[in-house]
């Protein structure tokens, strides 16, 4: 097992920012920066047991300052969308950043995926570690409460990158943190991820409005083209006609994860047929985010001199339900002083 410290620049206001590479007893590694706490690589075995990077990213953190579709970081306070910006949380109204059409996304215009994290890197009894800390002001984003946030990354010896997320706040919140990484199995062959197996472990999903908020409604995904709880290519009805495609230009849509939360439960599984691997997601949240890249602009350079190309890279983000605030049928997501959030979601790695 190793943990490597180094350099990866300066913010504009002088702050160092490091890279933290991970390394297993397998040779699987893992970088991750205290920028947005994102994962720049992360390499896989295929069937040969060649291990390659399979997360879209940059090489620098420049990448990361400029033009940047979330690629890895970590999301916070809330990950996905809330309406118009605006939820009450006992009988006060609050009112957030309008960052995505008339919604909120991923914790505002600076979310957590802009913040530097303090990090401190030990090795457990399966694999080297990072822990990255970040504390929330009271009124960050126009969110309530100082809120005090521990990710622990931990590459296992068995392949997986397990993301064990906690929190706390001295006043009551909203909570919501997922990870965002962008996966190509093919580890950059394929321009698309349209090839791709997907299962999701799921009987039913929040369809959405034309804004993508969910409309309230628990919709099962049989008779519908969002059902994936067989292992069907990503491609194969993504351009259909259908109105809930239409409203994302394909997939981005939540899916409640079958099994209890908080129990550690197959969600979902990725398999890539040229090179044979498979990724798995197991998570204790109630849902996870499918999104297959819609918004990524036709060419945009990433890492090593690769272009990637828009859905040339799928998101897997276990979370709550979006709009969860202004939706009281939801599972919740306030925290209040004395309680916990804990969360759980492993990436697990083999092949086929």
């Amino acid at each position: 097992m190793k943990i490597k410290k180094q350099s990866f620049g300066t913010l504009p206001d002088g702050a160092e920012v490091a890279l933290y590479t991970l390394v297993n007893a397998q040779g699987m590694r893992a970088t991750i920066t205290t920028y947005g706490g994102a994962v720049v690589s992360l390499t896989a075995p295929d069937r040969a047991g060649t291990y390659a990077d399979v997360v879209l990213g940059f090489d620098a953190l420049e990448g990361y300052l400029g033009l940047n579709p979330f690629f890895g970081c970590l999301v916070g306070r809330f990950g996905n969308r809330i309406a118009h910006g605006k939820f009450t949380l006992d009988g006060v109204a609050y009112t957030l950043a309008q960052n995505d059409g008339d919604n909120h996304l991923h914790g505002g215009v600076k979310g957590f995926d802009k913040r530097l994290w303090a990090a401190r890197a030990f090795e457990v009894a399966d694999g080297p570690a990072l822990e990255l800390t970040y504390t929330s002001a009271d009124g960050e984003e126009g969110y309530p409460g100082a809120l005090s946030v521990t990710v622990v990354y931990t590459l296992t010896d068995a392949n997986a990158l397990r993301l064990e997320y906690t929190a706390t706040t001295d006043k009551p919140t909203i909570v919501n943190l997922t990870n965002h990484s962008y996966f190509n199995l093919s580890a950059g062959a394929a321009e698309t991820i349209l090839d791709h197996v997907l299962m999701l472990n799921a009987d039913r999903f929040t369809p959405v409005d034309g804004t993508l908020i969910p409309t309230g409604e628990l919709r099962p995904v049989a008779g519908t083209l969002l059902d994936f709880r067989a292992p069907t290519p990503i491609g194969t009805r993504i351009n259909a006609d259908d109105a809930q495609l239409k409203f994302a230009g394909g997939y981005d849509h939540n899916w409640i994860v079958n099994g209890a939360p908080g129990a550690l439960r197959l969600a979902a599984r990725v398999a890539e047929p040229t090179s044979g691997r498979v990724m798995e997601v197991y998570t204790t949240e109630p849902a996870i985010q499918f999104y297959a890249g819609n918004f990524l602009p036709p060419t945009l350079p990433g890492k090593g001199g690769a272009v990637y190309h828009w859905r040339g890279g799928f998101c897997l983000e276990t979370q709550h339900y979006p709009d969860s605030p202004n939706k009281p049928s939801f599972p919740t997501t306030v925290l209040r002083p004395g309680e916990t959030y804990r969360t759980t979601t492993e990436y697990r790695f083999g092949a086929e």
